[in-house]
C-alpha cells in the first residue's frame, strides 16, 4: 500500500507540530521550575503525576493526524480483478435454424451469449465473431457491452459450417493481426495471449474449412482457452436447405475436443443450470490493480479518538487537559 494526497500543499500545516512541541517543552520547564521553588520553601510538589507524558503524546498524534487529514490522504490499495478479452464465436450456419430446441438453435445461442456477457465485469473486453461457411468479425473487442449485445442480436442464419474458420478469426482478433496458417499448423507464428478466451457456440456440425483440431492446438500454444456450448439435440431434426430436407443433429465431439485441448470447458445448452454459470467456463486471469481510496474520514476518526483519549487521560490524572 502506498499513500498520496489530493491537496499535498496543505501538508505545510504540519510545521505547527514542532511549534506545539516546543511550546509544551517550555511549559513543562516552567512547571518544573515552579516545583523546585516550592521545594525550596519546604512545600511538597503538587500533582506530579506518573506517566505524565502519555496525554501530551496522544494529543500531539491527534493534532498531527488532523493536520494531515486536511491534505485529503489517498491509500493506493491493490484489488484483485478479472481482466482479459473474450471472443464470442457464434455459429450462424443454416443448421442453426433448426427447431429441435425452442425457439431455434440460433436464438438459444444468442441467449447463452447474453448470459455470458451479463456476468462479465466492465473491465472485460468482448468481441463477436460470426461463422458459417466463412467467418467475420461483427464486433471488435470492446468494454461497451451494449454494443456487443446489439451485434449479437443482429445475427441471422445461412450457409455451411466452418468451425475452424470461426476459431481462426477469433484468434486473429485476439492477436490484432490476421494469422496465416502454415502448411504444418505447428509452424504457424503466433504469440502468447494469456488472459484471453474464446467461447464457441455451435451445433458442432463441421462441414469444411480449417481443421478445428489444428486450431485448438494453436490456441493452446498461444495460451488461449476455448470453451464451447453445444446447441441442439443429439436426436436432431430436419431443416430445409436449397429445397431439400436435410438432417441435422448436435455433434459434440468437435466442441469437446476444442475445450479439452485448450483446458476449457464444454457445456450442453440443454443444461440450464450449467448455462446459468457459463461465465465460469471462460477462464481469464486474475490481476491486482492498484485502486486509489480516499481515507480522509478514517484519518479524521483516528485523530478524534486520539484527542479524546489524551484529554480523558489528562483529566483523570491531573484534573486538567494539559
Amino acid at each position: 500500500m502506498s499513500l498520496s494526497f489530493l491537496w499535498p500543499w496543505l501538508l505545510l500545516g504540519l510545521v505547527l507540530v514542532p511549534v506545539l512541541v516546543l511550546g509544551y517543552v517550555r511549559l513543562r520547564a516552567s512547571q518544573r521550575r515552579r516545583r523546585e521553588e516550592l521545594a525550596r520553601l519546604g512545600m511538597a510538589p503538587v500533582g506530579r503525576a506518573k506517566r505524565a507524558i502519555v496525554a501530551p503524546v496522544l494529543l500531539l498524534l491527534g493534532v498531527t493526524l488532523s493536520l494531515a487529514a486536511m491534505a485529503r490522504p489517498v491509500a493506493n490499495l491493490p484489488e484483485p480483478r478479472r481482466e482479459g478479452t473474450v471472443i464470442v464465436a457464434i455459429d450462424v450456419s443454416a443448421s442453426m435454424s433448426a427447431t429441435d430446441v425452442s425457439p431455434r438453435r440460433l436464438d438459444v445461442a444468442k441467449q447463452v451469449a447474453h448470459t455470458l456477457i451479463a456476468a462479465q465485469g466492465s473491465q472485460i473486453s468482448i468481441g463477436v465473431v460470426a461463422f458459417g461457411q466463412s467467418s467475420v468479425v461483427v464486433q471488435q473487442p470492446t468494454t461497451d457491452h451494449t454494443a456487443v449485445l446489439a451485434a449479437i442480436d443482429r445475427l441471422t442464419v445461412g450457409g455451411a459450417t466452418a468451425i475452424g474458420s470461426g476459431v481462426l478469426t477469433a484468434l486473429s482478433t485476439i492477436a490484432g493481426t490476421q494469422i496465416q496458417l502454415a502448411q504444418n499448423p505447428e509452424d504457424t507464428q503466433i504469440g502468447w495471449f494469456g488472459g484471453t478466451a474464446i467461447l464457441v457456440i455451435s451445433d458442432g456440425e463441421d462441414t469444411g474449412g480449417p481443421d478445428p483440431a489444428a486450431l485448438a492446438s494453436l490456441a493452446s500454444v498461444a495460451g488461449v482457452h476455448i470453451s464451447a456450448v453445444g446447441v441442439g439435440t443429439t436426436a436432431g431434426t430436419t431443416i430445409k436447405a436449397d429445397g431439400f430436407e436435410v438432417a441435422t443433429a448436435l455433434d459434440e465431439a468437435t466442441l469437446k475436443h476444442l475445450a479439452e485441448t485448450t483446458n476449457g470447458s464444454y457445456i450442453a445448452a440443454s443444461d440450464s443450470d450449467a448455462i446459468a454459470h457459463v461465465a465460469d467456463s471462460v477462464q481469464l486471469t486474475w490481476t491486482a490493480r492498484v485502486v486509489p481510496h480516499e481515507i480522509t474520514a478514517l484519518v479524521v476518526a483516528a485523530a478524534a479518538l486520539l484527542v479524546l483519549l489524551g484529554t480523558a487521560w489528562s483529566i483523570v490524572r491531573t484534573g486538567r487537559v494539559i
